[in-house]
């Protein structure tokens, strides 16, 4: 296949283009360089420093590449950060979706669009949350990715297309911005790792999926390979409180760790966990890797300096 990853100099996104390119598929890369770095892509790659919300340039990279796939992982991802200035991200997460389903009407593509499980359904939700619940989400982010969503589904029904959602749990792994906003897992390693108190916002009861990178890319080839359209939730179906989160890095650092504590955040929820029943039953996809194998990888990358070409 030809596959765009819009997004794909991000974490997941890179993850998931040496994925394609290792199985032979042509790949090339859209992002603005925001959060992205370009070193972590291979070499083999192409890449266009572009936004999503630059509709026109966009129009003309796909009409250019002409890709059979458009993988949309671009977005503004901080949940906080949505909270704060909740217009910069629908800009991005609502009217920049909309950018990429215009250019791939006009070229022909297939969008597969990663999406949000973690913000989505809200705190009412059960536990763990099925696809079938009406989301109720609790912050901007939230809202905008199910708007997105909802574009998605009209372009199916009125132009006939075959787009697909992966509803992605809290996607961990080597690469992952250790100092950035969101990513609890290389944050509290990084914390560790330089000596420092984690800082937990709330009690610590609070849960969330935890799904290793390795595993999520499984799931976006999965979708890619299937053909069909659908919206899948992408996680473990396991819920882990943020405490036994800082027990497990304590385990691999072989040290005990103290975190501090702060309030809780605006638009953060306090459960979350997926159902993935359905991504199995249709996908053939499970989650695989154990939560300790996944964070002992992350925990030695930091350690090792963070390399933007480490393996997940």
């Amino acid at each position: 296949m030809r596959v765009l990853v819009t997004g794909g100099a991000g974490f997941i996104g890179s993850h998931l283009t040496d994925a394609f390119l290792a199985r032979g598929d042509e790949v090339t890369v859209l992002d603005d360089l925001s959060s992205g770095r370009a070193g972590r892509l291979d070499d083999r790659a192409g890449l266009h420093k572009l936004s999503i919300k630059e509709a026109g340039p966009l129009g003309a990279v796909t009409g250019e590449f002409r890709p059979d796939l458009i993988c949309h992982l671009a977005a503004q991802i901080a949940v906080n950060s949505s909270v704060a200035a909740p217009a910069v991200d629908a800009q991005v997460n609502v009217v920049g979706t909309v950018n990429v389903l215009e250019a791939a009407r006009v070229s022909g593509a297939r969008v597969l669009f990663a999406s949000s499980g973690g913000a989505l359904y809200g705190r009412d939700a059960p536990i763990p949350s099925r696809e079938e619940v009406l989301p109720l989400p609790e912050s901007p982010y939230g809202v905008a990715k199910y708007c997105a969503e909802q574009y998605i589904g009209l372009y199916n029904r009125l132009h006939g297309t075959g787009h697909s959602i992966l509803r992605l749990a809290n996607v961990y792994g080597p690469r992952q911005d250790p100092s950035g906003d969101a990513g609890v897992i290389p944050i509290f390693c990084g914390c560790v790792l330089a000596g420092q108190e984690p800082t937990i916002y709330g009690d610590g009861t609070q849960t969330r999926d935890l799904v290793y990178v390795a595993d999520a890319v499984g799931a976006f080839l999965a979708a890619a390979d299937s053909g069909r359209p659908g919206t899948w939730n992408t996680g473990t179906g396991t819920e882990i409180s943020i405490l036994d989160l800082v027990a497990v890095i304590a385990g691999i650092a072989g040290r005990p760790v103290t975190p501090r504590f702060a309030p809780a955040r605006a638009g953060d929820l306090r459960r979350s966990s997926l159902a993935v029943d359905r991504v199995s039953r249709d996908l053939g996809w499970r989650a695989d890797t154990a939560l300790a194998d996944g964070v002992t990888k992350v925990y030695r990358w930091i350690e090792a300096g963070t390399p933007d070409r480490a393996g997940c």
